[in-house]
């Protein structure tokens, strides 16, 4: 106990001796905390956001039929039982699936009284615990609610094709089937959705005769490209009667630009510490210089060498400390500055950012305090003899 008191009084009394130069150094790791807890926060929040803005782009999981039929106007079905072992399979969170059956079918509107042909696209969305029907995904206007019609979601291409107008009344029919809905064309998406009319999935399989039957399933999982995978395999493995693949162009997009923002993330990251462990080490040469007499002191009055270098490895830790978490504590400010004026929207604060930049500011410190080794070879001899 009386040796551990001793300690800390010395370590203590070596902060009071060199103010000026152990400030340089404090400012030195302070600043290397703050680029490298910034970047860091970057770096984390860049893969969570572009996670979530690729699934704004829609599937990225397709389960469809093993074998596909020829060239029939029904392509080859699956049992709406496999869309039940898909929302019942634990998926990431903000993940969502559609059930989905298409066909083609002859469209009457009250524009042109003549029959188009026209892709359908039967859809329910399946969530876990419940489903919701293809009437609902849209909002009703309050025109629409009070008359209780059947919606018909127009893609633009289909709707300019058609020549209709909101609330047109269109006539769905296949083989002597028929559907009547009501027309509520979309903004054009710039994808296959524009071609198509979507309308309830119950009433799609009614006008082609496939009650509980669907073409895919079309999914979208959050989630890192490696999550995605493992999604994948394991839903292959629980639904072996079906087909479950990716959509490749979506999650190696988003892991190629998550790699390369990672990769120059990281080399920042790494060229900052090092510029700081390389000014931090030039601090503690000086302070090593300056300290030989008071070594030399020490080791007369028999203070053993490994004792002398735990008292400036513990200065050099504590340094390390304070400056790590004051200066993480401003990177991860920058980090929201710089995702806003950058990016344009401000970066979400990690917390795992924190720790684990005050950690590594205390290592570069550590290892900055190599200089200090020197210190171990003076004689006490030399010291007073003025040799040192």
């Amino acid at each position: 106990m009386p040796d551990r008191k001793m300690f800390w009084r010395i370590v203590r009394r070596l902060f009071a001796a060199q103010r000026g130069r152990l400030l340089v150094i404090l400012l030195a790791l302070g600043a290397g905390a703050a680029l490298t807890a910034a970047l860091l926060n970057l770096e984390v929040d860049a893969k969570s956001r572009l996670s979530r803005e690729f699934r704004a782009f829609g599937t990225n999981v397709i389960v469809s039929p093993r074998e596909q039929a020829g060239l029939t106007a029904i392509p080859a079905t699956l049992d709406e039982s496999i869309a039940q072992q898909v929302r019942e399979f634990p998926a990431p969170p903000n993940s969502s699936a559609t059930s989905n059956l298409y066909f083609v079918a002859d469209v009457v509107s009250s524009a042109t009284h003549q029959p188009i042909k026209a892709v359908i696209a039967g859809s329910r969305v399946e969530i876990k615990g419940s489903t919701q029907t293809f009437g609902v995904v849209r909002a009703l206007n309050a025109d629409e609610a009070v008359q209780h019609q059947k919606l018909c979601l127009v893609g633009s291409r289909a709707a300019q094709q058609l020549h209709l107008q909101s609330g047109d009344q269109l006539r769905l029919q296949y083989a002597g089937r028929e559907e009547i809905c009501r027309a509520a064309p979309v903004p054009a998406r710039a994808d296959e959705v524009d071609s198509q009319i979507g309308i309830d999935l119950e009433a799609a399989q009614r006008l082609v005769a496939l009650p509980g039957k669907i073409s895919m399933v079309r999914i979208s999982v959050a989630g890192t490209p490696r999550e995605i995978r493992a999604y994948i395999a394991a839903l292959a493995q629980k639904t072996p009667s079906a087909d479950v693949h990716g959509l490749r162009q979506f999650t190696d997009a988003e892991a190629r630009i998550y790699n390369r923002i990672s990769g120059l993330l990281t080399a920042i990251t790494v060229l900052v510490l090092a510029l700081t462990t390389l000014c931090v080490m030039a601090a503690m040469s000086n302070v090593a210089m300056e300290r030989r007499n008071d070594v030399g002191l020490m080791k007369a009055i028999g203070g053993a060498t490994r004792r002398v270098l735990r008292l400036f490895l513990a200065e050099a830790a504590l340094l390390g400390l304070a400056g790590g978490v004051l200066g993480a504590a401003a990177g991860i400010l920058l980090s929201i500055w710089l995702g806003k004026t950058v990016f344009g929207v401000a970066a979400r604060p990690r917390l795992i950012v924190y720790p684990v930049s005050v950690v590594i500011t205390i290592l570069v410190a550590i290892v900055s305090a190599y200089p200090l080794r020197r210190l171990a070879s003076i004689s006490p001899a030399s010291v007073f003899r003025g040799e040192a």
